[in-house]
């Protein structure tokens, strides 16, 4: 749809273009900004990966505008969802969003480093929260350049995935849930940071096909287990003729899960 200008609320004087979009085969209709970044099919993917059941108080990290936060909403009904997200642009954008898909959301809007105090004063004290999913900014710095509007979303500095997954490890309960989408080629950087306080460690690889290398890893951990790690066969985003995959068009489109959301 074209894109339109709206008043990003009290927050800030700017305006943002956006535009509509389409997820889960249309189930989720969705306003982001027409540049930086977009969310598509890491937002899909991770949440087709969350394993999350009614009542469950389900949280996600570096929300943006809320896209794969309300795809777990609208397959797993009846969760508490949390969007938390350091923008308020896209903050109030994910407020928008989640009301206009007639989903109940709480939007905070902090860092998803800030203090333990920070997050007990928005509402999410330690021990409180049963699922955690995140796609934190992964890319190496001295490898990728970024424009200004991107870096937040994109650019991973040397301790952000510990700080994500830290923040994650302290507001989850025992035997609470987190799920990750993150780059192949830094699937040890993940396990090293999941060894303080989580077991159980399930891996997916994603591949653009099924003869190259994979170029995203799905990773679930529990807090507090003690089982060992478990890697489950590859998801090919194509077909051997170089055509998108039929049957993970279909999860995308919210007709299934991935295997990380049913083990």
């Amino acid at each position: 749809m074209p894109g339109w200008r709206m008043n990003c609320g009290p927050m800030t004087e700017n305006t943002i273009e956006t535009t509509e979009d389409a997820f889960l085969g249309g189930q989720l209709r969705m306003r982001q900004p027409k540049s930086g970044h977009r969310a598509g099919h890491d937002a899909m993917l991770l949440a087709a990966s969350v394993a999350a059941r009614e009542g469950d108080r389900v949280v996600e990290f570096g929300a943006g505008v809320g896209v794969a936060g309300l795809a777990v909403a609208k397959r797993c009904s009846g969760i508490k969802l949390v969007l938390v997200e350091i923008d308020p642009a896209l903050a109030h954008l994910a407020r928008g969003n989640a009301a206009a898909n007639g989903i109940k959301a709480k939007v905070v809007a902090i860092d998803v480093v800030s203090t333990g105090r920070d997050y007990t004063a928005a509402g999410l004290p330690p021990d409180s929260v049963d699922v955690v999913l995140m796609n934190p900014p992964f890319n190496d710095p001295r490898r990728h350049r970024s424009s200004p509007n991107k870096q937040l979303a994109h650019i991973a500095l040397p301790t952000t995935l510990e700080r994500w997954i830290g923040a994650a490890r302290r507001i989850l309960k025992s035997g609470g849930i987190l799920t990750l989408i993150w780059r192949a080629d830094g699937l040890s950087e993940a396990m090293a940071a999941l060894q303080r306080g989580f077991g159980g460690v399930l891996v997916q690889p994603v591949h653009s096909d099924a003869t190259a290398p994979a170029i995203r890893v799905l990773v679930r951990a529990t807090k507090g287990s003690s089982a060992p790690p478990r890697i489950y066969a590859g998801v090919m985003l194509s077909d051997e003729a170089g055509l998108p995959n039929k049957a993970v068009q279909n999860i995308l489109e919210g007709k299934g899960a991935l295997r990380l959301a049913t083990a």
